[in-house]
């Protein structure tokens, strides 16, 4: 099945890795802060939701008790599709990361498909502000999407680059991605990673299989709520969320998860669009509920 011209799926991606509520108070970080924020997607009307978790402390943890609760309370209170990280943080493991996959089995997780280097420079002070290189080498791709497929996980495929679209070819051709494959192009971050704008990513998906299903999400206020018109205009889906960008308009601090979920729905509204439920993206992506 594929997806219908007049219809999206939007992905809600609550927390992130990265910045905490000093940028805003809004951001969840408490497992039952996370659910809440699920709660309030779905009635906004997001389909999946893309988990981190945090420590109590408030940084990043890729601790399975955490993720455990999180998932437990958002499929009690939720018909949600639930998207687990395996990013998360350069201060975590890579196989610390992957044992969402192995040990909670969500119908998704984000899979990212080939090394990334991330740089900011400032004139100002003469240094870098942004430094962040994530290295993975084939063989562990190649590991990592066999873990994927023994374990029933249906990959969020995030594409930061147009090379990585060969890397899922390939790993592709060795029967390790099932089909539908959902690609996820991360756009506006500093450094390596694709332009936050409508000609790169009408280049990007002109170059996937014909009737692909992906989604887009620009990073940071600017990138947003652009990316995501863009997203719907060529028949995409989108992902919004305070991982992605707190903001709901310049200078103006969102509310809440919820707040940008509603901004992306009226945005598909006035395009003509209209969103999922998770069931109705459950039978788009071929998943069965946990």
């Amino acid at each position: 099945m594929s997806l219908p011209e007049d219809r999206l799926i939007i992905t809600a991606a609550l927390t992130g890795a990265g910045h905490g509520k000093e940028k805003n108070p809004a951001l969840p970080i408490s497992p039952e802060e996370i659910v809440q924020a699920a709660v309030e997607c779905e009635e906004a009307g997001a389909a999946i939701v893309h988990i981190h978790a945090r420590a109590k402390d408030g940084k990043p943890s890729a601790e399975i008790s955490i993720f455990s609760e999180i998932v437990a309370g958002i499929r009690e209170k939720t018909n949600l599709i639930i998207n687990l990280t395996t990013g998360g943080s350069r201060v975590l493991a890579r196989d610390e990361r992957l044992r969402v996959v192995s040990d909670l089995k969500p119908e998704m997780a984000s899979f990212s498909c080939g090394s990334t280097m991330t740089g900011q420079y400032d004139a100002k002070k003469g240094k870098w502000s942004l430094d962040f290189t994530l290295g993975q080498s084939y063989q562990q791709l190649e590991d990592m999407a066999r873990l994927f497929k023994e374990s029933g996980v249906r990959p969020e495929l995030e594409i930061y680059d147009v090379g990585m679209l060969q890397n899922v070819e390939m790993l592709s051709q060795m029967g390790l991605l099932e089909e539908p494959r959902y690609y996820s192009f991360v756009t506006g971050i500093p450094g390596q990673i694709i332009q936050g704008d409508m000609k790169t990513l009408l280049f990007l998906t002109e170059r996937l299989p014909k009737g692909a299903l992906w989604q887009v999400t620009g990073i940071g206020g600017r990138n947003h709520f652009a990316m995501a018109a863009c997203g719907i205009l060529l028949g995409g889906c989108v992902r919004v969320g305070l991982e992605d960008s707190v903001f709901i308009s310049k200078g103006v601090l969102a509310e809440s998860n919820a707040q940008l979920v509603r901004k992306a729905r009226m945005i598909a509204d006035a395009l003509g669009k209209t969103p999922m439920n998770a069931n109705e993206a459950r039978d788009v992506l071929r998943l069965k509920r946990r």
